[in-house]
């Protein structure tokens, strides 16, 4: 009798009867107990920002961008609230699971946001004449180019996520092989960043060599968006949330390279920095200077020119 309990307890893994009284830390999914505090506010601040990104959205019909950001800071909400509950026991399967994937995952949505709106800045600037000639690509072919890089990359690490969550104790050539899908993923991730900073820096550099053509072209109302201060602010932020998304890649990838149980995978001061902070910054700055507004009220009129 003795032997057919001690047979089925150790058939079990720890998420089915760990706890922090009971099994060292070294058995549970991280090596450490994630802060409570810094979660609920992490979580807090992501809810806030998605019931603004709502308010926003719905206001000013920015149905594309808000969208993606919608389903970003959803997918930060649930993952914090995964950490949250792995405070109190980081043994438990489901919240780790919560924790793994939708952090993962959730800046590939956040940056289809940001892509939508390369597409917008070139049609604000070319106006409805479409005199694209100063774009190295139409508009839309930017949102289709990178759209679809964003997808592969999701799809990578969303598959690579479930392999490696799901894949027993005795399996780790499937745990890796799902490590390695997710670095995959993720850097991919990082070259489609990567390719659109170098296509909007070259944007950038062609509307500087032609500020005065610029300056000229469009009716009077979207010479006065380009220059005014709130555009330059939305330009700014939208810089600076593609910068500290590309961070907080950069970081994943190199966090993931060495394992889930490497030093720098259950670093918290690290992961709350360069995942966290980057994100907030990233999800601020795009709800701070919203398109809604700082296109004085054209972002609906662009998309019409994107489509004729």
């Amino acid at each position: 009798m003795t032997n057919t309990t001690t047979n089925s307890t150790t058939s079990l893994s720890p998420s089915d009867y760990c706890t922090l009284t009971t099994c060292p830390l070294s058995s549970a999914y991280i090596n450490y107990i994630p802060s409570l505090a810094g979660n609920i506010i992490y979580a807090a601040i992501f809810t806030t920002l998605l019931i603004a990104q709502l308010i926003l959205g719905i206001r000013y019909r920015t149905w594309g961008y808000l969208t993606g950001l919608s389903g970003g800071l959803l997918l930060e909400i649930i993952g914090y609230v995964g950490r949250i509950q792995m405070h109190y026991n980081p043994f438990r399967f489901t919240p780790y699971l919560e924790y793994l994937i939708c952090l993962t995952i959730a800046p590939a949505l956040l940056s289809a946001s940001i892509y939508i709106c390369l597409t917008r800045i070139i049609t604000l600037y070319c106006g409805a004449t479409k005199n694209y000639g100063l774009s190295l690509l139409q508009p839309k072919t930017y949102t289709y180019l990178f759209i679809t890089c964003d997808l592969i990359s999701l799809t990578l690490q969303a598959a690579g996520g479930a392999i490696t969550s799901t894949a027993d104790a005795d399996q780790a050539d499937l745990a890796q092989t799902g490590v390695n899908i997710m670095i995959a993923g993720l850097a991919s991730q990082v070259v489609s960043l990567v390719l659109f900073m170098g296509l909007c820096g070259e944007f950038a550099y062609r509307v500087w060599k032609k500020k005065n053509f610029y300056r000229l072209n469009g009716d009077a109302r979207m010479r006065d968006i380009r220059g005014n201060r709130l555009w330059r602010g939305f330009l700014g932020g939208l810089s600076l949330a593609t910068i500290t998304i590309f961070i907080r890649s950069v970081f994943r990838v190199a966090e993931l390279k060495g394992g889930f149980h490497s030093k720098l995978a259950n670093d918290e001061v690290e992961f709350m920095v360069l995942e966290g902070a980057m994100i907030v910054l990233a999800t601020s700055a795009m709800t701070v200077m919203h398109p809604g507004f700082c296109f004085g009220g054209l972002w609906t009129q662009t998309a019409k020119w994107c489509r004729g």
